[in-house]
């Protein structure tokens, strides 16, 4: 039997049956751009990721779910504001307009904040993440996600790195990307600025360095993220301040760039707590 607060779900949900809709198309199309643009507006996926989008205060525009996805429908609708609009697609065009192979049946498009380099640059004392050539959006958005865990003050994304805003990237952020402040820019602005400010400039390597629980990581200082195979460019580590290396075991070549990102990132925390 149909509950009272189903049946006014239900009257919200807008059936919208062609692939072909100007909404439909417009959810593919922000998928595929990973880049909110102007307007500031990103295409997520999942009910959890919409649930955080509502938890981090931001607007959405419009919710997707699919026919099968009712009862999560039925769970999110309460949490939506009167002005955003609810579609109810049949699974067939659900799946077409979303990139995952196993959608969940709830998707949106949500307006996220939008940075600059100098607001990121604003909290003090820093502890920024600086992006440099990372391709996997996985670890970018494992990367969000570990610097709000453990107080980053913002991420910077340089060119030639994955947008922060591909679909993989905010999944993996689990909600971090919606709250943690990210700019893009460029990353020989990022060292100048960085040079002139007195932030200190910190890299990573596998083979050679200061142990991390030596170096002194209280000091207002930004990490710098490299390519997960190439690693931070030399002419990079040329501007480095200091270079950091986190012992591990010798059976293991190198840790995954998400993994001692997170890593440094944890033993800042635990220097200035």
């Amino acid at each position: 039997m149909t509950s009272p607060s189903e049946s006014l779900a239900d009257a919200r949900l807008r059936l919208i049956t062609s692939r072909s809709n100007a909404v439909v198309k417009e959810l593919r199309r922000r998928f595929h751009e990973a880049s909110p643009g102007e307007s500031g507006d990103v295409a997520v996926e999942g009910l959890h990721l919409l649930e955080e989008a509502i938890r981090s205060g931001l607007r959405i525009s419009t919710a997707f779910f699919a026919e099968s996805a009712r009862e999560r429908a039925h769970k999110l609708l309460p949490q939506l504001p009167k002005q955003t609009q609810v579609l109810l697609l049949p699974d067939d065009v659900f799946s077409g307009a979303v990139p995952s192979d196993s959608p969940q049946g709830v998707a949106g498009v949500v307006r996220v904040h939008q940075h600059s380099f100098a607001d990121v640059l604003r909290p003090a004392p820093a502890l920024l993440v600086v992006a440099a050539g990372l391709q996997d959006p996985g670890n970018l958005g494992t990367i969000a996600r570990a610097g709000e865990a453990f107080g980053a003050t913002g991420l910077v994304v340089t060119e030639g790195t994955v947008s922060a805003w591909n679909w993989k990237s905010v999944r993996a952020s689990a909600g971090s990307l919606f709250r943690l402040p990210v700019a893009s820019t460029e990353l020989a602005t990022v060292i100048a600025e960085l040079k002139a400010r007195s932030i200190m400039v910190l890299a990573t390597s596998s083979h050679k360095g200061t142990p991390i629980a030596d170096a002194d990581l209280t000091r207002p200082l930004a990490l710098i993220v490299g390519n997960e195979g190439a690693g931070v460019p030399k002419h990079v580590l040329a501007h480095a301040d200091e270079v950091v290396t986190i012992p591990h075991s010798d059976k293991v070549e190198s840790l995954n760039a998400a993994i001692a990102t997170s890593v440094v990132l944890y033993e800042a925390r635990r220097q200035r707590k």
